[in-house]
């Protein structure tokens, strides 16, 4: 089976029936938004408050992507009470319902779609990597409830829901960098650094990994035109407890460079076994396990010069269009609360709250779901991401945002600090090192 064929199987997996209205997801994807008969469905809209539902992990080994939506949903909440979202001549209350998608994709579908039949909600919100983004988004699809996604790149987001070239969701949006643009960011960083520029490829057997890994839009042939070939074993189950093939055909094929989307604990897995058994790449960029504190700092030693894209941080220079506050304010307000490291995911939790607002101001009834959707699809943002336009594409229903490369040193203040060392693809997002190679000792 094709990793093509693989994406459309993970799809359908996600799908569930959806009960008390009895309607039925379609199979079509993009081409087949199932709104008509479903916006007037028992059970959603109406009333006083402004009812948005927050799907993301916060349990499970994809729970580092949500171990901040408490502060962000707390801080939101706090803002929209000062200052309630004006909709047509009456201003609302916001309330937010949030759910764990348990970083399960049956448990996602099944959370959004009680939150649409039974909970009321106007509005649905997701973040967090194709396993929770896609069933959120086909369930909102299916049932005609206007949805914004983040954290999650276009491509596995759009065309592993079945979206084609020509094709457009009518109800489902994000917001996020796609694949073309961290290939070139980790590119910038592998120039940066002497290799034989062969690359060992960590690619799992989830949304991610297929669409990073697929051979015709995936890594491998945008990284041959810069020069670079991919040496991939295959795509590994999540949970995977021993690396040692993959490890050992990196050795034979001597990749110089490790990169991949593995989740959290399966990358700890197989860089203690990669040290183990003696292979130690010149550079490792590696999505996913290593955009968390917590995830380098279960590595110890061997956490320094590890390397990933960076598509939030405190010095970003950009601003929420809602409370104001800077990038770096706002990471602040997260470590003075929780005292904890600031993480990439915050700055993206608060601009879907953003989004919301935005939208929210752009209708007449809370309840105008038509209308909704009609406001994000031509919506132009300014952000605390950066800017957002869903009318410039690369497809229809996304708004693409900037990332810059990083890598971990020894922190200061924690044990380690995401340093930005690359940013020719960004350049306003300023650097605050170089690339190093692993083993360099490099503080700060």
């Amino acid at each position: 089976m094709d990793r093509a064929s693989a994406l459309r199987l993970d799809r359908r997996g996600f799908l569930r029936t959806v009960g008390a209205a009895g309607a039925a997801v379609a199979a079509g994807g993009a081409t087949a938004a199932c709104s008509s008969g479903l916006q007037g469905s028992e059970g959603g809209g109406g009333g006083d408050t402004i009812r948005i539902g927050y799907v993301s992990p916060s349990t499970g080994p994809l729970a580092p992507f949500g171990e901040a939506d408490d502060f962000v949903i707390g801080s939101i909440q706090e803002y929209f009470t000062q200052n309630p979202i004006k909709v047509g001549d009456q201003s609302y209350p916001v309330e937010v319902l949030k759910r764990d998608s348990q970083s399960d994709s049956n448990r996602a579908a099944d959370v959004a779609a009680d939150l649409i039949q039974n909970n009321g909600i106007h509005l649905m919100l997701v973040s967090s990597t194709p396993d929770t983004s896609n069933p959120v988004s086909d369930q909102c699809e299916a049932q005609g409830m206007p949805c914004v996604a983040t954290v999650t790149p276009w491509q596995p987001w759009f065309f592993g829901r079945g979206g084609q070239e020509g094709t457009k969701f009518q109800w489902t949006f994000n917001f996020f960098w796609g694949l073309e643009d961290v290939e070139a960011v980790y590119a910038d960083m592998w120039d940066e650094v002497p290799t034989n520029k062969k690359a060992g490829a960590l690619w799992p057997n989830d949304p991610d990994g297929l669409a990073w890994g697929d051979p015709t839009t995936g890594f491998a042939p945008a990284q041959a035109q810069r020069g670079y070939s991919i040496v991939d074993p295959g795509n590994y189950p999540n949970g995977t407890q021993d690396f040692s093939a993959q490890i050992t055909q990196f050795k034979e094929q001597n990749a110089e460079i490790l990169l991949g989307v593995p989740i959290p604990p399966d990358f700890t897995t197989f860089w203690r076994q990669a040290a183990q058994q003696g292979y130690q790449p010149k550079l490792a960029t590696v999505a996913k396990a290593l955009l968390f504190p917590s995830s380098v700092e279960a590595l110890g030693p061997l956490g320094v010069n590890l390397g990933t894209e960076v598509w939030w941080s405190p010095s970003h220079p950009f601003t929420s269009s809602l409370t104001g506050q800077s990038a770096a304010q706002l990471a602040d307000a997260y470590t003075q609360a929780t005292q904890k490291q600031w993480t990439q995911p915050i700055g993206f939790a608060h601009a879907l709250f953003e989004v919301a607002a935005k939208a929210f101001g752009s209708v007449q009834s809370i309840d105008d779901k038509a209308g909704l959707a009609a406001a994000i699809s031509t919506m132009q943002l300014e952000t605390v991401v950066g800017p957002l336009d869903w009318t410039s594409g690369p497809v229809p229903n996304v708004a693409k945002t900037p990332v810059v490369g990083g890598q971990w040193r020894t922190g200061t203040d924690f044990a380690f600090d995401l340093t930005i060392v690359s940013n020719k693809q960004a350049p306003g997002i300023p650097t605050a090192g170089e690339v190093q190679p692993l083993g360099a000792a490099v503080a700060g």
